[in-house]
């Protein structure tokens, strides 16, 4: 080894070079790096034991050395293997230590999931994609008990309609867009469901959520706050409606608020603009002071002064502290003082009215005790003015007038003093008489006072009772001459009141002896002979002779008419004592003479002159204009003048048809006066019956159209033709069907029919309307009687009348048959005269329309 060492050094100048190449090889072969495209300078161990390894070799023969050779291949690749395992598993450690510690992680994470997601009902849908197919996790009894999860997505199945809709909306926003949403949703059971969709790491997710534990209870929240909130308007808009004014300071005594009374009473606008202008309602003496009071927790109360809108008022403020400040009202107590300054002096001017007054007045406090006698009481009773001064109580007064015998004689005279001082403890006035020993008779009144005490009132009322005695008798004395006289007397005192009567007043009125025995007034007296002299006038001056002012009555006569037939010439007479005498004479006889010739001959004269003025006036003064009104109607209408709107046209439709009736009431009424001055002469000829019928019936067509009734006429084929007045009988038919007309109801029918009887042309125009009653049917043909039962139909009365004065003008007759509930039947009968021709419509060629412009 020694010799292989030294000629491995001997050679050194040939296998040098060599080794120093080869050892950084053998150092990366053994290092198991790769292999280095150029020499790199490694670590000096390795690179040194690379070349003690060459010089070992160097010796050895090549086959020897080529097989060692691939021994250190075999070994390195072996050891380089090994050492790539080594590190892959490390990594391969190194991965599942981090892989486990993401796992449990995660495992945390899926638990903490799971716990919030079984913390509540839920349930989670998720979408990978837009057409990915949904993913189902969570509890699916939200959407319904029994459901199942796929259901969920059928919003219309559980939900209301305008939810399902509208999460239907939303959630395609969701999944198209990436459109985050939410809201709460109602069920068909009245649950409440928080919707939230929102996309997390590329997914789309949809939250269900049963919140109707949370709605119910905000919903109780909020119907408790807005109750409180409206409670709260309420009171402040009832505090804003108070006259009075009322504030609330803070602790620093700043305004936080007022109601309406205040800020007017300030002239401010608001609080803000009472703050920004230190606008207060109490003085700074008054706020101080308050402030003090409530410093030391003591309410301030007081009446002050201020100025009130502008007017100085005196108020009664009261101020309490609050927990944060204080709260005060101020009622304005301005027109109290003055009514109590008022009232003062009205008790004063009342005093020394009483003291005027002869009725002795004596008032009494509470504890009994006298406070006030006018100056009629000390004259009545004679008592010193130093006693009554000393405020004796009413016991010592009755017990002093007793001793002096000036009260009236009583045998327990204690009893009748404790019956005269419970009058303190009575609840309405008494009044007594007192007769006193010196023949005076005193009236005595005790009312009670609302504030205790009583009030006495004397008044000697001795000379009235023997004015009365004589009076009586001198009544008596005159009834008994008055009741020989056959003239009804009656004699009225100066109150009103009868006081006198004789027996012909009663009769002649039927006057009751309970009225006339209790002294009625004037008013009772007229209101019982009202019943058979209902006149006012007449008695409207008898009352104002009786209960008129002296300085205005005088004597004046009337004539009376009663419902019986009677006259009575009444005369009224005022007496010098302030009486009024009423006398009634009965004046039939000759009254019911006179008045018969003079009511004949006014009623003459009086429709002859109607008669004439009244057909001149139509004639001239309505006819003619209301003639130029149609014509203008009728211009504008065809357009003549120019072109209408529709509604100008129905304006000018609508006053030639309101024109045309009017007219034909003017016709109507100048045909009845035409009959009776005897001046209308019928134009005879040939009519066709069942042409007239039609031409009668088209002048209905609208009013038959509008009321949905059907009109059928009923004439045999051959009816033909009579002689008559065409127009007239036209107008007849008119008449009938208008009438039946307005007297029918929707849906019913008219029918209209005619036949030849003999001589006779016989028309019936029947209807199925409510039918007349009896009690009008008699007067049914009587001119202005016009009569609605109960239906719309208005006229003026004179429709049947008219049909039946042509009628007998034709010397014909006219028959009605009705009943009520069954209809109208019209019966008019025509004389047939002459020969008919067969029907051919030539009197026909007129339309009733324009009957009312003939």
């Amino acid at each position: 080894m020694a010799r292989h060492g030294e000629r491995h050094d001997g050679s050194g100048g040939r296998t040098g070079p060599r080794l120093r190449v080869l050892a950084p090889l053998a150092a990366a072969f053994l290092s198991g790096t790769a292999w280095p495209a150029r020499a790199v300078e490694l670590p000096a161990s390795l690179t040194q034991s690379a070349e003690d390894l060459l010089r070992l070799l160097h010796g050895w023969p090549i086959e020897n050395a080529a097989y060692f050779g691939l021994f250190l291949g075999l070994v390195a690749f072996s050891t380089t293997t090994a050492l790539l395992l080594l590190r892959e598993q490390r990594r391969h450690a190194r991965t599942e230590r981090a892989l486990r510690t993401e796992l449990a992680a995660l495992r945390g994470a899926d638990d903490l999931a799971g716990l919030l997601m079984g913390s509540e009902r839920q349930l989670l849908v998720s979408w990978q994609g837009r057409d990915a197919e949904p993913r189902f996790e969570g509890d699916p009894s939200v959407i319904g008990e029994g459901a199942p999860a796929q259901r969920a997505l059928a919003f219309g199945a559980w939900l209301a309609p305008g939810d399902a809709k509208t999460l239907d909306t939303a959630l395609e926003q969701l999944r198209q867009r990436g459109e985050t949403f939410r809201l709460t949703a109602r069920t068909l059971g009245s649950r409440f469901i928080d919707v939230e969709g929102r996309t997390v790491g590329g997914r789309a997710i949809l939250r269900l959520r049963d919140v109707t534990l949370d709605r119910a209870e905000l919903l109780t929240v909020r119907s408790d706050l807005a109750g409180a909130q409206e409670d709260l308007r309420a009171m402040t808009d009832l505090l804003d409606a108070i006259a009075h004014p009322l504030w609330i300071r803070d602790e620093t005594d700043r305004l936080l608020w007022a109601n309406r009374a205040y800020l007017n009473a300030v002239e401010a606008s608001d609080v803000a603009d009472a703050t920004a202008r230190s606008l207060d309602l109490l003085g700074q003496r008054t706020r101080d002071e308050s402030r003090r009071l409530r410093q030391g927790g003591n309410r301030f109360a007081a009446r002050v002064t201020a100025v009130m809108a502008g007017q100085r008022s005196i108020l009664d403020v009261v101020e309490h502290p609050t927990g944060n400040g204080s709260a005060g009202i101020a009622i304005d107590v301005s027109e109290l003082e003055a009514v109590r300054t008022d009232l003062q002096r009205q008790m004063d001017a009342h005093v020394r009215t009483l003291d005027q007054l002869p009725t002795a007045v004596a008032i009494f406090d509470a504890s009994q005790q006298l406070i006030f006698t006018n100056a009629a009481y000390q004259q009545l009773w004679g008592l010193d003015s130093a006693f009554l001064g000393s405020r004796p109580t009413d016991g010592e007064v009755l017990d002093r007038l007793y001793a002096a015998r000036k009260l009236p004689e009583q045998a327990d005279f204690r009893a009748w003093k404790t019956e005269i001082l419970a009058s303190y403890r009575a609840v309405d006035s008494q009044e007594t008489w007192w007769h006193l020993p010196d023949r005076r008779t005193l009236r005595v009144v005790m009312n009670p006072n609302p504030q205790g005490g009583v009030t006495y009132l004397f008044d000697d009322v001795s000379e009235h009772i023997q004015l009365e005695s004589q009076v009586t008798a001198l009544t008596r004395v005159q009834s008994e001459t008055l009741d020989t006289l056959k003239e009804g007397v009656a004699v009225f005192g100066s109150d009103g009141r009868l006081k006198l009567f004789n027996r012909a007043f009663a009769e002649m009125w039927t006057l009751p002896a309970e009225l006339t025995a209790a002294q009625p007034h004037v008013d009772a007296v007229i209101k019982a002979c009202r019943r058979l002299a209902p006149q006012d006038e007449p008695w409207v001056d008898i009352r104002g002779a009786v209960a008129g002012l002296p300085d205005m009555r005088m004597g004046f006569g009337c004539r009376m008419e009663r419902q019986d037939g009677s006259a009575l010439d009444c005369a009224a007479q005022p007496l010098p004592d302030g009486a009024t005498l009423l006398t009634f004479i009965d004046v039939t006889a000759s009254v019911n003479v006179e008045r018969a010739l003079k009511e004949r001959n006014e009623a003459l004269e009086k429709a002859s002159r109607l008669r004439d003025e009244f057909v001149h006036h139509v004639s001239y003064e309505l006819r003619s204009p209301l003639t130029n009104v149609i014509g203008f109607a009728q211009l504008l209408g065809d357009e003549t003048v120019g072109a209408l709107n529709p509604r100008q046209r129905d304006y000018a439709d609508h006053i030639m048809r309101s024109s045309a009736a009017l007219l034909a009431i003017l016709n109507d009424i100048l045909d009845l006066a035409s009959i009776d001055t005897g001046s209308l002469a019928l134009t005879p000829e040939i009519v066709d019956i069942r042409s007239t019928i039609e031409a009668a019936m088209r002048g209905l067509e609208d009013r038959l159209a509008e009321s949905s009734l059907t009109v059928v006429i009923d004439t045999p084929d051959d009816i033909g033709s009579f002689v008559a007045d065409g127009k007239r009988v036209r107008q007849i038919l008119f008449n009938l069907l208008s009438n039946a007309v307005g007297f029918s109801s929707p849906g019913q029918s008219i029918t209209v029919s005619a036949r030849k009887s003999g001589g006779e042309v016989i028309f019936e125009v029947r209807d199925e309307g409510r039918g007349i009653p009896p009690e009008i049917k008699a007067r049914i043909f009587d001119r202005f009687e016009s009569h609605t039962l109960g239906t719309r139909h208005r006229g003026v009365g004179l429709g049947l009348s008219i049909v039946r004065s042509f009628v007998e003008l034709h010397g014909g007759r006219i028959e009605l048959a009705s009943a009520p509930g069954v209809g109208t039947t019209v019966t008019c009968v025509f004389p047939n005269e002459r020969y008919e021709s067969p029907s051919d419509g030539r009197s026909a060629h007129s339309a009733v329309p324009s009957l009312a412009a003939e």
